[in-house]
């Protein structure tokens, strides 16, 4: 074997290693059973026939198992490749994101039917290379669910709309005009996820603002005040229990209706590490704080992740 080839099969071992040493030290409640083989190919197999893709499996949620044994998933539209380099996220970034599928529409809502699903979350990676970032492609999907699964509500996880084509139009216009596309559909639920407080948002959250992503939930106030807004954090980062609170206190000026808190776990050594593990008596706690701010809807946990049991909030 040449040198240069055993040093990197070297280094890849290494970095493995200290990746699984790192996963062997979390917390015993970060861990969780698998759930059984069979439920759970029972959806692999829905959306791997379709060619459709989950953030469940993109993403690598801790939740996946218990998720699919109750034939539940999050669908990821548009690909499975990122135009974003979000340094806590796996979903596959770095290079030029695939054509959109004109089936996927179709295939989705197929999958919603064979699921029985009764609420369903659509979310998608985020494409500043589209003309409207996407807007459209999540009315395109709300039109073929409903048109199959009529009884069916749908929450949505977006990005911010921003970037992209201008069309001699200012970004803050175009990022307007893209989330009114959406609200006019009238999802259950509109969630955009701050992801993280104020001071870590440029290091965690690579091309996007804390600001930003508020003016996102505001617009869908000014627009519709009666679409349930939501959004979440993953905690772990380096934040602070003050930081938290002012964060829910920035959520709760907007309007922002419900709220998810969920620990931030490390999916590779190529991404952020973990600068804590908060404890469970912690999560509940600013469950509780969050409450009394006035959210309608808290969900806080190690494992929460933004779409847990998202269908409950309905």
């Amino acid at each position: 074997m040449p040198a240069n080839t055993a040093s990197l099969a070297q280094s890849s071992k290494s970095r493995k290693s200290a990746l699984k040493a790192e996963i062997e030290a979390m917390p015993d409640w970060l861990r969780r059973p698998l759930g059984k083989a069979s439920e759970i190919s029972t959806v692999e197999k829905i959306i791997k026939q379709r060619q459709i893709h989950t953030i469940c499996e993109e993403g690598r949620c801790p939740n996946r198992g218990e998720c699919y044994s109750q034939k539940t998933a999050t669908f990821l539209l548009m690909g499975p490749t990122c135009t974003r380099s979000c340094a806590f996220c796996q979903v596959d970034k770095g290079h030029a994101p695939m054509a959109l599928d004109p089936q996927e529409p179709q295939k989705v809502a197929e999958a919603v039917q064979l699921l029985g699903l009764r609420y369903v979350v659509l979310t998608s990676v985020a494409r500043d290379d589209l003309p409207d970032g996407g807007a459209g492609w999540f009315v395109a999907v709300m039109e073929a669910v409903r048109e199959l699964n009529p009884q069916t509500q749908i929450e949505i996880l977006v990005p911010d709309f921003w970037g992209g084509f201008t069309d001699g139009k200012s970004p803050a216009e175009l990022q307007r005009e893209r989330i009114a596309t959406v609200v006019r559909a009238v999802p259950a639920c509109y969630n955009h996820n701050v992801e993280t407080v104020r001071r870590l948002t440029g290091p965690v959250r690579r091309g996007a603002k804390y600001d930003r992503s508020l003016e996102v939930l505001d617009i869908v106030k000014q627009i519709n005040p009666n679409i349930p807004t939501k959004s979440g954090l993953m905690l772990g980062h380096g934040e602070t229990e003050a930081e938290i609170i002012e964060t829910m206190q920035d959520l709760r000026a907007v309007r922002c209706d419900r709220l998810t808190l969920g620990q931030y776990m490390r999916p590779s050594l190529e991404h952020l590490p973990v600068q804590k593990y908060w404890r469970p008596e912690e999560f509940d706690r600013l469950g509780d704080i969050a409450r009394e701010i006035g959210f309608s809807h808290v969900r806080s946990g190690p494992l929460v992740r933004s779409s847990y049991h998202a269908g409950e909030e309905f």
